[in-house]
């Protein structure tokens, strides 16, 4: 079978790649620097830790295994952190994901997909929801390095040859995914469970497209078994759904009586983004499976069992 490659695969997202990859009969490979203090490591996966700034580590992970198929996930994927330190953002979402392509092109890897955002790569959006068409004008500094990057796939293909293709993921949540991360559903279950207030930024009115885990490690392993026309795919559920909302059914499940404390809007953050996953649908048979409050009783019932 297959080898493939997964940056950043003890993380939360990519973690779910790799069990899916594995019970497919895919070899996997881990790199990761575990630095999110992330550690979901599969059992039947090879694992090394490495940080993808580190190229001469790299280099030989890649001599020693030669993947067929590369996925990359690992990245900085904080939006606040990205606006205190954007020069911390750009060496590993922009230096570490070349030093990724540089080893995918010296070592002939057949495949990569890179794991990107759409949530905040369109900026404020002209029109919703948001196709692959939509102009790039991201408003963080974490939306302009995931889109650079994208460039860097691009010119890779045209000079080299590497088929690729880039998922454009809407809010991604579900298990494994902690408060660390910065993202509202694990702040808010980890709070409501503590007893204690979430907070939400702004008036709570913004809306997101938020999309199952399981979902998205579905269209990642189906964009490894197929060839696409496009090289840039939307995957989210086409839906919005208001922070407000996502706090509401929240309490419907935990009816904790809490109620949450509103401060102001952080920079960086747009107010109402969902996507459009129509090419997802044509070009790999791909659509949103799990709906919001399915999948928030999966997370809570996780978090519940984790704490």
């Amino acid at each position: 079978m297959a080898r493939v490659l997964v940056t950043g695969g003890a993380g939360f997202i990519a973690s779910h790649v790799v069990d899916l990859l594995v019970d497919k009969g895919y070899e996997c490979v881990i790199v990761d620097d575990l630095s999110a203090g992330e550690n979901n490591i599969n059992e039947h996966a090879k694992f090394y830790k490495v940080d993808i700034r580190n190229m001469a580590r790299l280099k030989q992970v890649f001599a020693k295994e030669k993947p067929d198929f590369v996925v990359h996930a690992a990245a900085q994927v904080q939006v606040v952190r990205s606006t205190e330190d954007p020069v911390y953002d750009a060496s590993i979402n922009i230096v570490g994901g070349i030093n990724v392509l540089e080893c995918c092109r010296l070592f002939k890897t057949r495949k990569a997909v890179y794991m990107c955002t759409g949530g905040a790569l369109y900026g404020e959006p002209k029109y919703l929801p948001a196709d692959e068409e939509h102009p790039i004008l991201p408003i963080s500094p974490y939306g302009a390095s995931k889109h650079s990057l994208e460039l860097y796939f691009y010119l890779y293909n045209y000079n080299y040859g590497l088929d690729f293709v880039s998922l454009r993921f809407s809010n991604v949540y579900g298990p494994r995914d902690s408060p660390k991360s910065g993202r509202v559903i694990p702040n808010f279950v980890a709070k409501m469970l503590k007893h204690q207030p979430p907070f939400i930024t702004g008036d709570g009115t913004q809306g997101r497209d938020f999309i199952y885990v399981q979902d998205v490690a579905q269209a990642v392993v189906m964009s490894l078994d197929k060839k696409t026309k496009s090289r840039f795919l939307n995957i989210g559920t086409e839906q919005v759904v208001s922070i407000n909302e996502i706090y509401q059914v929240a309490e419907s499940i935990l009816t904790t009586g809490i109620k949450p404390n509103y401060v102001p809007k952080r920079p960086g953050e747009v107010q109402q983004i969902y996507l459009k996953a129509k090419l997802a649908k044509q070009e790999l048979g791909w659509q949103a499976k799990v709906g919001i409050k399915e999948g928030l009783k999966n997370y809570i019932e996780w978090a519940r069992n984790k704490s």
